[in-house]
């Protein structure tokens, strides 16, 4: 059993006591997840759960909700125990959970997922105005220009979250748990969700709010609950902690620097240029000069085609025009196989759709995309093992048992198996889009000090954030992107949230500019 940190003195909650959690412990197998955790919630209150990746959050709301039975310890909803059969069962009490992972139907409609097994009936058909006119309205309390016609899979991810938040809206919850829910949203759409989350909690609802974001936590908590390696840590009001205070109730300790030191030559040799780089409809006229050692920055609001410039280098994207220099050598890149013989791979910023195989365990995911080093005809498991071994090692990789499928781990642990599968490659460089996503403060500083370590090793990092925070700790230039084209660089005393916002949105008038050196 793990003896959690003596709490603070909780403060005083004025709202009706909804949702309690008694002493909840949980394992899976033999290893213990949850440890005797309790939490409170209240109507009319916004309470954060924050913790590590790997801190028991999740597994605590899916108990919540009814996706879990608690081995030991009692939920109690309205003063009375009760006991969850499914998720349905939860549901059918009013709490409804948000999952990190979307559970959408890609196939099915924006209106047919909202109403998915709660069907809008008139007489013995279904009536289909009435779900898609009441879709609309739910979109549009959200600002979210969607039509309810569109299929799930023709959605960008922002949108199908937003989705995700209108159906439980539509299901009229008391308690509502959200989980990450601004992991792929932009600021907008941030700031339309806090404002519905505000409606809700005036209209006394219970809402339960697990986020890595602790700018997020002080603009929307009233209080914060923290776990620490499945234990209950304290439970304060937001209004008495700064953000200091709630990274180092998170992770036990103080992080002394978040970020590695910047120690780029600015005359090194340069590695990778690209000129003149076009994609149809979505990039014009791209063009860069990537140095030995450095960290080159790419940021750009939504929409602004770093993506998709980054996916046409590497061959993932149809380019129309454009060229590609790889130590001053013209190179042809047409697919990933051509960018792992020019040295070149990349970090996805969907590690769950298409960097990870959910379902396999660490080490074929781990070797898969260097094959070839393992056994031409026979993989060579010894060699593979001991690869997995150097893996864990080298980047902290977390997990009780190394036959887990990968899909079970958590997001910080998920990130780094996916940087060490790409670095399996050995790569000179690496383009890294979205390195943090979803992923807590302690493993943000865990990856970023791992990038520095790839610096210092003399490989080069092309990066891809959309948290000003992480660009400008990390990277030695920063190239602006607007509507498909580079509308400048950023180097020295210019690195500024100010003047990355003044180039992204346009205000700079200094469109399509192709920046070498």
């Amino acid at each position: 059993m793990k003896n959690a940190a003596k709490n603070a003195a909780e403060p005083v909650v004025s709202g009706q006591l909804r949702l309690s959690a008694r002493q909840i412990c949980k394992s899976f197998g033999a290893a213990q997840v949850l440890f005797d955790v309790p939490i409170d919630l209240y109507a009319g209150e916004v309470h954060a759960l924050l913790g590590e990746n790997g801190a028991g959050k999740s597994t605590l709301v899916k108990i919540l909700s009814g996706y879990h039975a608690p081995d030991s310890g009692e939920i109690v909803l309205d003063g009375s125990p009760v006991s969850f059969d499914s998720s349905e069962d939860g549901e059918a009490r009013g709490i409804i959970l948000i999952h990190q992972e979307l559970n959408l139907a890609d196939q099915l409609t924006v209106e047919e997922n909202i109403f998915l097994g709660r069907e809008m009936t008139r007489g013995w058909f279904l009536d289909k105005a009435a779900m898609r006119d009441e879709a609309a309205r739910l979109l549009a309390g959200l600002q979210c220009d969607i039509d309810p016609c569109t299929r799930i899979r023709d959605l960008p991810v922002s949108d199908r979250q937003m989705v995700e938040i209108a159906k439980a809206l539509s299901k009229q919850a008391d308690i509502l748990i959200l989980d990450e829910p601004t992991a792929v949203l932009t600021g907008r759409e941030v700031d339309i969700l806090f404002d519905q989350i505000r409606r809700l909690r005036e209209r006394g609802v219970a809402i339960l709010y697990i986020s890595h974001k602790l700018d997020e936590i002080k603009a929307i908590a009233d209080r914060v609950t923290v776990l620490r390696d499945g234990s209950h840590i304290t439970t304060q009001a937001v209004a008495g902690l700064e953000k200091d205070d709630m990274a180092r109730l998170m992770v036990g300790r103080d992080i002394a620097q978040m970020f590695p030191d910047q120690i780029a030559d600015p005359s090194a040799p340069v590695v990778l240029s690209v000129r003149n780089l076009s994609v149809p409809g979505q990039v014009y006229d791209a063009g860069f000069d990537l140095r030995r050692g450095e960290v080159l920055g790419f940021a750009g609001i939504v929409g602004a085609g770093r993506t998709a410039l980054m996916e046409a280098i590497i061959g993932l994207r149809p380019r129309s025009s454009g060229a590609i220099l790889r130590d001053g050598q013209p190179v042809v890149i047409d697919n990933l196989r051509d960018a792992g013989r020019c040295g070149i791979a990349y970090l996805t910023k969907d590690r769950k759709g298409s960097g990870l195989l959910l379902n396999m365990e660490m080490r074929p995911n781990l070797t898969l995309l260097a094959l070839d080093r393992f056994g031409r005809f026979l993989l060579n498991r010894k060699a593979e093992d001991a690869a997995l071994e150097k893996a864990i090692a080298a980047f902290d990789i977390r997990a009780a048992d190394r036959t887990t499928k990968v899909g079970d781990f958590s997001g910080g642990n998920q990130q780094k198996l996916l940087l060490a599968k790409v670095m399996e490659c050995n790569p000179d460089i690496v383009i890294i889009d979205e390195p943090t996503r979803g992923i807590d403060i302690g493993t943000k500083s865990q990856i970023y000090h791992f990038i520095g370590d790839l610096t210092a090793q003399g490989k080069s990092v092309i990066l891809l954030s959309s948290e000003m925070t992480e660009m400008l700790g990390l990277s030695d230039r920063i190239i602006v992107m607007a509507a498909g084209r580079i509308t400048g660089i950023l180097d020295g005393e210019d690195r500024t949230e100010h003047q990355i916002m003044r180039h992204a949105t346009g205000i700079s008038d200094n469109q399509g500019v192709s920046v070498h050196g």
